[in-house]
């Protein structure tokens, strides 16, 4: 039998069935043994009729709008798609019910089946009476499913279940330690000083944040996690404030630098709370090479009314990776940060000191002010010295401490 055949006596034998109350049953699968076989099954059973065979999931969307069939068998891999053929089928003909035919018995197939609208699945080499059984109670709006089917999706919906649940919990116990360090009583403030090498004077702090939170983390994960948790501008915001508040207690004539986020110098929220702190007294805005940019002229837009402020722009691990290069390139910044992969080492590593004169010599021919980062030993300062680092940061110079108020 054709497909045309197919659909010819699909039409012929639906006025039959409702007068003879016979459940006509549409076969669609690529395999034409496979079509004949269950073209003789369902013959042997005087309560069915085939109303039609299909080869593709064209042929069978278009077989089960003419035809109407209480129930079409639904091969999940033949040409086309058995999910794309299900959701047709279900469009242009509602009240047809799909029975899944798959040498596969994979969770995610037989899932994505009954996502698409089959109520039920059977793994090919079925025996001749489960189909038949399965094709009755599909047509009464049962879901039918092989035993070993039935068994697998319920292992892994359980198994997804329970991975969902952790998820849950584990993004709970997240947003709860992010709540914490917004409520201010987590996040504690600490400033290292950023040196003039060659005299030893302080000329400006940076401020970092530490988290007094459980388990301890470094601060980059901290930020990680309000970043994937929708929270990254909030906790960005609060850490700059924390720093503005103490920003009184620091030397007369030293600058303040602190850390953000591309997306936070986006947000008017970031916005508003660095042009406040320009107000304070010199402020450096520094955009680590880690964060990524997907828009630089919206930066460089955002970034202007603070320019207009005073505020500089310091480009942070500088050396780390490509896309320091590209910050550098499109921003413009006033300043540029080595990465302390070139600093530390640098006494002893001719490549480092080459890598970072190279970046020397481009800072000065663009007016760019160099400051090294940890910079942990005498040698170090000195190879920097000698190379033309005017100034850097580290162990050496100074640790992170929090400002001790009068």
């Amino acid at each position: 039998m054709g497909p045309d055949d197919g659909a010819h006596s699909g039409r012929a034998r639906l006025s039959g069935y409702r007068s003879r109350a016979r459940i006509a049953v549409l076969i669609a699968d690529d395999e034409e043994a496979i079509r004949d076989a269950l073209s003789d099954l369902i013959r042997t059973d005087a309560t069915l009729e085939v109303a039609g065979v299909a080869a593709d999931a064209r042929e069978a969307a278009d077989l089960a709008e003419s035809a109407r069939p209480d129930v079409a068998l639904v091969d999940v891999r033949m040409p086309g798609g058995g999910v794309s053929a299900v959701r047709a089928m279900r469009v242009r003909s509602p009240q047809t019910r799909i029975l899944a035919l798959s040498a596969s018995g994979s969770p995610d197939t037989v899932l994505d089946m009954l996502r698409a609208g089959a109520i039920g699945y059977l793994v090919k080499g079925a025996m001749p009476a489960a189909i038949l059984e399965a094709i009755h109670r599909v047509a009464e709006g049962q879901s039918a499913l092989s035993p070993e089917i039935a068994d697998s999706v319920v292992r892994d919906l359980s198994e997804r279940l329970q991975a969902d649940t952790e998820e849950v919990e584990a993004r709970r116990g997240r947003m709860e330690k992010i709540d914490q360090a917004l409520a201010g009583d987590a996040l504690q403030i600490v400033f290292q000083p950023i040196v003039h090498l060659a005299g030893r004077q302080v000329v400006g702090y940076e401020a970092l944040s530490r988290f007094r939170l459980s388990p301890p983390r470094p601060p980059d994960q901290w930020f990680a996690d309000a970043a994937a948790l929708g929270r990254g501008v909030e906790l960005d915001v609060a850490a700059i404030r924390a720093a503005g508040r103490l920003r009184h207690a620091l030397p007369s004539g030293v600058f303040l630098s602190v850390n953000t986020s591309p997306e936070t110098l986006l947000d008017p929220r970031g916005q508003d709370v660095l042009a406040e702190l320009s107000h304070a007294g010199s402020l450096v805005v520094e955009v680590t090479e880690h964060a990524p940019v997907e828009d630089y002229d919206a930066l460089r837009t955002a970034l202007t009314p603070l320019f207009a402020l005073g505020v500089r722009l310091a480009v942070d691990d500088v050396g780390a990776g490509f896309a320091s290069l590209r910050h550098i390139l499109k921003l413009g910044p006033d300043i540029l940060k080595l990465d302390l992969a070139l600093t530390r080492g640098i006494d002893a590593d001719p490549a480092l000191q080459a890598l970072a004169a190279a970046m020397i010599s481009f800072a000065t021919k663009t007016g760019k002010q160099i400051i090294a980062e940890g910079v942990e030993t005498t040698a170090e300062l000195e190879a920097l010295i000698a190379l033309g680092v005017d100034h850097g940061q580290g162990y050496l110079l100074g640790r992170p401490e929090p400002l001790v108020l009068g």
